[in-house]
């Protein structure tokens, strides 16, 4: 069972899942679960058809938002998307480690004008440091 880390009200944030996580998911209240990891990043990991098949398959809303090599504006234009279309839900992003999630997270907020102290003190309370993203926020 992977750990879900809260960031906000509305959003968790999580290494690697697999599919038999997303009933999990579910029961914490995620509504959308957001895939921030290419496919074949590493061998074995769960590709984005299995892991969208398996939120299909417990009710919840799917986004692959794969994060490669850094942070693009389409990338954080989707999770601006993904965090608008939440709704009384929540949100599950997850990356390998958390990170890139974490970090496109904040950018996304940032640019819906969330101040960046409230954005490093979530982070850091979820174990991750934004200063990749300085430049960004």
């Amino acid at each position: 069972m992977t750990a879900f880390k809260p960031l906000d009200e509305k959003t968790l944030v999580a290494g690697q899942i697999h599919p038999e996580d997303l009933e999990e998911a579910r029961r914490h209240g995620v509504t959308i679960v957001v895939n921030n990891r290419p496919d074949d990043e590493d061998e074995g990991q769960p590709t984005s058809d299995e892991i969208e098949a398996a939120a299909k398959a417990a009710g919840l809303d799917y986004r692959h938002i794969p994060i490669a090599r850094g942070l693009g504006p389409a990338a954080i234009e989707q999770m601006r998307d993904a965090i608008g279309d939440v709704g009384e839900g929540k949100m599950l992003a997850f990356c390998r480690s958390g990170m890139r999630s974490t970090l496109a997270w904040a950018v996304a907020c940032r640019e819906n004008g969330v101040p960046r102290d409230k954005l490093d003190k979530a982070a850091e309370a979820a174990g991750y440091n934004l200063s990749a993203v300085d430049h960004l926020l």
